[in-house]
């Protein structure tokens, strides 16, 4: 085989970007024939986003590997409403993409040593660039930063809109279940992905869906041995070919992204992990987006304190006034948390803004772990033998919950049924002891939901190498890439 470039471009946010890139270094460990370029687009309004795509173009990647930046756009800004952030954001960068493929083709003209281009590689909701390879009359994939019980949840409920004229948008209130077939259990149709609740996002969802089936062939971050059922329901001749191949998750010690600030936060982290026994910690970390008001933060507190465990919170201060921006560290905690809660816990907990996930999840020390089931987590979870208390708060999130609670057996719930409103004031408040059930159970030395969660993570452990089911996906993904090579 000649050389071959891939070109990726992630959704940009945090998670995707991460998913994508990890998605790039496999291709070149696995290949030494391919080079990839990840192209990230990151909007205004997330500087977390930004910062850390900033520190990967100048970070130390795999040879054949780059990730560029595209230019910002300052006409995409947090008043761009609803979907149309994203669509302009997409539209507005498509010369920048064409010039650079541009170039690929003109140097593999002039000299056939270079690589020619084998395909592109979208995120699931940056498939609006799907022109650009259209253009140049080559093969485009997806990826899914979600898992494949997601996938099957888009299409289905895509279905269901032009087919049977379901408004989706009346699932938010419902009390019905539904049967799809990516789940072998009915699921609550208010657990469904959150995007269909709104009119605006429901259209960028429908429209992604539909683009699904136009895709030569999807790549899912996830592995047969966790998501059998879900994997096989996507075997259904309709589909494009599906290629599990997780669990792909960010690199323990990968500090790249790592202010200065932060490598000083992170040393005292897990100097203060290290001297903790094992198993022995509750972990809190709700994801780049995740916060909550004050009521809801002394609940959270409370529990914490009438558990009696040992604990470390990434508590974040949510962003002001409604505006689309991700959420902030404190300066100061003493004004958020009950009076004392700091003193009386100084000795078993630790209070933290930002938190080196990976890093904290692969420490002996950690028994459990409060999420809002953001993909990525969870699969760090399962790799790192982690059980998760789930407290999901949007997007696909509460559907990530149903799948490992109901669906897999894997997590405990806090709620299920939470949702988090960005943009307004209303909060459903979780109550000190729900939270408290929720972190009894999970930390449980020997509860049926651990074993579990160890039992998945040493399957998770076999499955990116040599013989494991995700190696072997992924062979087969480069060799229906390279066959077609424009």
């Amino acid at each position: 085989m000649k050389k071959a470039e891939v070109v990726l471009i992630p959704l940009p946010a945090m998670g995707h970007i991460v998913a994508l890139v990890e998605v790039a270094r496999l291709l070149v460990q696995r290949d030494d024939r391919l080079s990839t370029t990840v192209f990230v687009m990151h909007p205004t309004f997330d500087p977390s986003t930004t910062k850390y795509a900033e520190t990967l173009a100048v970070s130390t990647l795999p040879d054949r590997m780059r990730v560029i930046n595209l230019p910002n756009l300052e006409s995409i800004t947090s008043a761009t409403k609803g979907r149309h952030w994203l669509t302009c954001l997409i539209e507005g960068q498509k010369s920048h993409v064409k010039e650079y493929v541009s170039k690929i083709r003109t140097q593999y003209e002039l000299n056939p040593d270079s690589p020619r281009l084998a395909g592109f590689i979208f995120d699931t909701f940056a498939t609006g660039m799907k022109d650009v390879p259209n253009e140049f009359g080559v093969p485009w994939y997806v990826f899914s930063a979600s898992g494949a019980a997601f996938i099957g949840s888009m299409l289905h409920l895509t279905a269901l809109h032009d087919e049977q004229g379901v408004d989706l948008t009346e699932l938010k209130n419902s009390e019905d279940e539904l049967e799809i077939p990516c789940l072998a259990n009915p699921i609550p149709a208010k657990l469904v992905p959150s995007l269909v609740f709104e009119k605006d996002s429901l259209t960028t969802f429908l429209e992604h869906a539909r683009i699904l089936t136009e895709a030569r062939g999807i790549l899912i971050n996830t592995f047969l041995e966790f998501e059998s059922y879900a994997i096989n329901s996507l075997s259904d001749g309709e589909t494009p070919p599906v290629y599990p191949v997780g669990p792909i998750v960010k690199h323990v010690g990968d500090g790249g992204d790592l202010r200065s600030d932060e490598s000083n936060n992170y040393r005292d982290i897990m100097e203060w992990l290290d001297d903790q026994p094992p198993l022995s910690v509750m972990f809190l970390c709700f994801g780049s987006w995740g916060s909550f008001k004050e009521k809801q933060v002394k609940e959270i507190a409370i529990a914490l304190e009438h558990s009696g465990y040992r604990f470390l919170w990434s508590l974040r201060k949510p962003s002001q006034n409604g505006k689309k921006q991700s959420p902030s560290d404190y300066e100061d905690f003493q004004g958020i948390l009950p009076e004392g809660f700091l003193d009386r816990t100084a000795m078993i907990g630790k209070v933290i803004g930002w938190a080196p996930q990976v890093e904290i999840l692969a420490h002996s020390a950690v028994g459990g772990f409060a999420s809002h089931c953001g993909w990525n987590s969870t699969l760090e979870s399962l790799r790192f033998g982690v059980p998760v208390a789930t407290w999901p708060l949007y997007a696909e999130q509460q559907f990530n919950a149903f799948q490992m609670v109901i669906e897999l057996g894997l997590a405990v719930e806090i709620k299920m049924e939470y949702w988090k409103d960005f943009y307004g004031d209303t909060e459903i408040i979780v109550s000190s002891d729900e939270i408290l059930k929720a972190i009894k159970s999970v930390m449980e030395e020997d509860s049926e939901v651990r074993k579990k969660v160890k039992e998945m993570s040493r399957k998770s452990e076999k499955t990116l190498v040599d013989g494991g089911s995700s190696f072997s996906s992924l062979g087969r993904l480069i060799e229906d890439m390279t066959e077609n090579m424009s």
